[in-house]
């Protein structure tokens, strides 16, 4: 999923002061027609996975439409939308009172809350669905230190529970960051005529921060029903592991994916339309003076603290807890596998390897790939813009299970050069791409947006041409944003875990799919250590990337 922060790639806004919808060429405008041609056969990489969709429906014909009108099929669609709209509302209500704790209270220790209720964004669903089994497993957690023998937690309200504990955070760091954004004038003024904080926050800041709820809300929505691991481990039919289920009648798993395809895109475009509408607010109140409101707790003030903390022992430190359990247990046990990391730590050395030369690789193609795109989106708005654009949108918006099917298709379907991709490492690091490259996109978008335009054009007037100046003047300023672009991809790429299960190359290992064969098969303390190898750099990455380049909790 996409960085919180920024959480879907759109067209940047018009400059203030230029004329809406107006191509904003700057001084040293790079590239005309040859960069819109070259930039719309790159996006169109990145509508493999629609095609895919489309194709199967016209093709199969018939059958898809039986199956799509199958009652029976309808199920796994039903109960993907309630567990979306259920997790959607929960982190709705959570994320929300959290930020308001963090932003406009005077809660002890506010900024350090405010950064450990963010961290839950370092666990991938399937790690959090398989501490609470390994918790409640014979010889868990329960059983050692409670004495209490627990029935296994699977179904609804298991994958409710934490979806909820670990998606919140894309509401709260919306929220909070407008919060933090919203004039105090208002406020005051009703603070004055005697009106309750509780009124206020209803009739006042609610309505102002509805946006950023929504967004976040969506984004939510869009993780809960293209998640593959949790819905896998927990036994709860939703379209992600039914597709999984049925890839070999592909029938049926065409017409799951049809509906996940479409399900997705809807949202995605309803996130974007709440993200404009949000960073329309954002530059209205930049200008309307003091922010920042704070009101006092008073005797409320154990409540607040012990509510964030016990959402933090939740949501991070309690799966910490039992990872960090089965790993201590697991190290001093040993275990008579020799390819257990148990026995043999440097087993961790595949895996870490092969995560990492995937993630790195698809960081750099995804930045070069984005780049022309980026500049044609800031510096030659139009039509061929806008379709670009949303092209990369459609590959991040789609799950991973889709872009993975998709490609797999196409591969094995061409010329024998190309079906020799199968299952390589190009393959895995294409579907990266297509996937989150639009994390990428959106970095490179502000860097550009940031390039001076008197200084691009003093270059041109010293006869520097458009390739050197590029080298030169402009990539040397724009690195801070695509290294920011490409760590995002590194992140996502190391938490995603369908796409790696059904590319990656036969003896390839990496940090999910260990995870995942290790719970499986019930290792539990094997699977401990290699998820807290995992978690330790998504927790570096998130804070190099998403939370220490947030203001909102500065």
């Amino acid at each position: 999923m996409a960085s919180p922060a920024d959480p879907i790639t759109t067209a940047p806004s018009p400059v203030d002061g230029a004329d809406d919808g107006a191509p904003r060429t700057a001084a040293g405008d790079t590239g005309g027609r040859g960069l819109r041609v070259g930039s719309l056969a790159l996006a169109a990489v990145f509508a493999l996975p629609l095609l895919f969709l489309v194709q199967q429906s016209w093709t199969l014909g018939a059958p898809v439409v039986e199956a799509l009108t199958d009652p029976s099929n309808l199920a796994p669609l039903w109960r993907s939308l309630v567990l979306g709209a259920s997790v959607a509302l929960t982190t709705s209500v959570l994320g929300t009172a959290c930020a308001w704790l963090v932003a406009r209270t005077d809660l002890p220790g506010a900024r350090a809350w405010g950064i450990m209720l963010a961290l839950p964004l370092v666990l991938p669903s399937y790690i959090g669905a398989f501490t609470i089994q390994a918790a409640l497993a014979p010889g868990g957690l329960t059983d050692e230190v409670l004495g209490l023998s627990l029935p296994a937690v699977e179904g609804f309200w298991a994958a409710l529970a934490i979806l909820t504990l670990l998606t919140y955070p894309y509401v709260f760091l919306l929220v909070v960051a407008r919060l933090r954004q919203l004039p105090a004038n208002l406020e005051e003024s009703a603070r004055l005529l005697g009106t309750s904080p509780a009124t206020i926050f209803r009739r006042v800041v609610l309505p102002q921060v509805t946006p950023a709820i929504l967004a976040g809300a969506l984004l939510v929505f869009l993780y809960a029903v293209s998640d593959f691991g949790l819905p896998q481990l927990l036994r709860y039919d939703t379209l992600t592991r039914v597709i999984f289920g049925n890839l070999l009648d592909r029938p049926v798993s065409s017409a799951f994916a049809l509906q996940l395809g479409v399900l997705a895109l809807l949202t995605a475009a309803l996130e974007r339309a709440a993200t404009s509408r949000l960073r329309g607010l954002d530059r209205q109140s930049s200008v309307r003076g003091r922010t920042g409101l704070r009101w006092a707790m008073g005797r409320r003030r154990p409540l607040g603290l012990l509510f964030v903390a016990g959402v933090t022992t939740a949501a991070l430190v309690g799966p910490l807890v039992v990872l960090v359990y089965w790993a201590v247990r697991g190290l001093s046990a040993g275990s008579t596998r020799a390819s257990s990391v148990l026995s043999d730590p440097s087993q961790l050395l595949s895996p870490l390897l092969g995560s990492a030369t995937a993630g790195i690789l698809a960081a750099v193609v995804a930045a070069v790939v984005v780049l022309p795109i980026a500049f044609l989106t800031v510096r030659r708005r139009g039509r061929a813009a806008d379709t670009a654009n949303g092209l990369v949108i459609t590959g991040f918006a789609l799950p991973g299970l889709i872009i993975a099917l998709s490609l797999s298709f196409f591969v094995l379907r061409g010329p024998s050069v190309v079906a020799a991709l199968y299952q390589t490492l190009p393959l895995l690091v294409i579907a990266y791409v297509v996937h989150f490259g639009a994390q990428s996109l959106r970095a490179s978008q502000v860097g550009v947006e940031a390039l001076p335009d008197s200084v691009v054009e003093a270059a041109r007037t010293l006869g520097a041409g458009r390739f050197r100046r590029l080298v030169r003047v402009e990539l040397p300023m724009m690195l801070p944003s695509v290294l920011a672009g490409g760590g995002l991809v590194l992140l996502s790429t190391l938490k995603e875990l369908p796409a790696t299960l059904l590319l990656s190359p036969p003896g390839f290992r990496a940090l999910a799919t260990d995870v995942w064969a290790a719970t499986q098969d019930a290792f539990w303390a094997e699977a401990s250590i290699v998820a807290l190898v995992l978690v330790l750099l998504s927790g570096v990455l998130t804070w190099l990337l998403v939370l220490r380049r947030t203001d909102a909790l500065a």
